[in-house]
């Protein structure tokens, strides 16, 4: 379980980029109301897979997920809150549930398109998850929402004032390693990871369209030495698998640049980037220094 230090690393990344609002129309908001708007993976999904016709691998509604903060299995792939929750909270906001969820139109607050299983890419396990491409069409039918309750300039200046959180690509490397997919023989890693980073920015460049000016983007983390990528080399003694891990330090690096070139391209485009691979790799190395024991020795 990740330490509460990582999720308040979050929330000074938000508290970094949040800016007062007004009323909007009939709302009457506090002034230092911002709405969150989420976009991507299981790292941030909570519960948008209950509402698909997917596999129980890509669900987390049956338990134990959610026993030991909610009680129950939400849909979100952990035992307690995400990183969405805890931002949430910090800024004020009720827990922003799935954008999918029966009877949720609160979009004042915020939504979360993000689903257990996405990438950048349309092909990535297209058919069983919400890809990015589809998430940011649910954001267009919710925009046109806005703007017929609020009004035009009230809708435009709501999505002008918050923030979007996303966080996705691991899927995109993680699917064509642990299948018999050929892509990464067809491309060289730099092509490949320049397709995923591609998507990305043109789904950026989207939300930009609709008035977004505020990011927070997670990197990649060290996937490759995790437990299940390390098992999937045979005889290994705990070697990482160098192959996720190169694609995923071509990703970060790639990821980093776009946005510097985002910034300036875009006007008022604001961002922060987690550095989220040197974060994980620091608790994975010295555990007992967060407060976190090993599981096994």
């Amino acid at each position: 379980m990740m330490s509460l230090n990582f999720h308040f690393y979050f929330l000074i990344l938000y508290a970094n980029i949040i800016v007062p609002t007004q009323s909007l129309g009939d709302i009457c908001l506090p002034k230092d109301h911002v709405a969150l708007f989420i976009f991507g993976d299981s790292v941030v999904d909570v519960g948008n897979n209950n509402y698909i016709n997917t596999t129980t691998d890509l669900q987390a509604n049956f338990w134990p997920y959610g026993e030991s903060f909610f009680k129950y299995p939400t849909g979100r792939p952990s035992n307690g809150r995400l990183i969405p929750d805890f931002i949430a909270e910090y800024a004020k906001l009720p827990l922003i549930p799935p954008y999918l969820q029966p009877g949720y139109n609160r979009y004042i607050d915020g939504a979360n398109f993000a689903s257990v299983g996405a990438g950048a890419l349309v092909e990535t396990r297209q058919g069983l998850v919400i890809g990015l491409d589809a998430q940011l069409n649910y954001f267009k039918n919710m925009e046109t929402r806005l703007r017929q309750e609020l009004g035009k300039k009230e809708a435009k200046a709501l999505l002008f004032r918050a923030v979007y959180f996303i966080s996705i690509g691991s899927n995109d490397y993680f699917v064509p390693l642990t299948s018999n997919s050929s892509v990464l023989q067809s491309y060289s890693h730099e092509e490949y990871v320049n397709m995923v980073i591609g998507n990305l920015t043109t789904v950026i460049k989207e939300i930009y369209k609709k008035g977004g000016r505020k990011y927070v983007l997670l990197g990649l983390g060290p996937y490759g030495c995790s437990p299940l990528f390390k098992a999937l080399k045979p005889g290994n003694t705990g070697a990482c698998f160098e192959e996720l891990t190169t694609l995923v330090k071509l990703h970060n690096k790639a990821l980093s640049k776009v946005l510097l070139e985002l910034q300036s391209q875009l006007k008022g485009f604001k961002y922060s980037m987690a550095d989220f691979y040197t974060f994980l790799s620091e608790r994975i190395n010295n555990p007992s220094k967060y407060g976190m024991l090993p599981s096994f020795s």
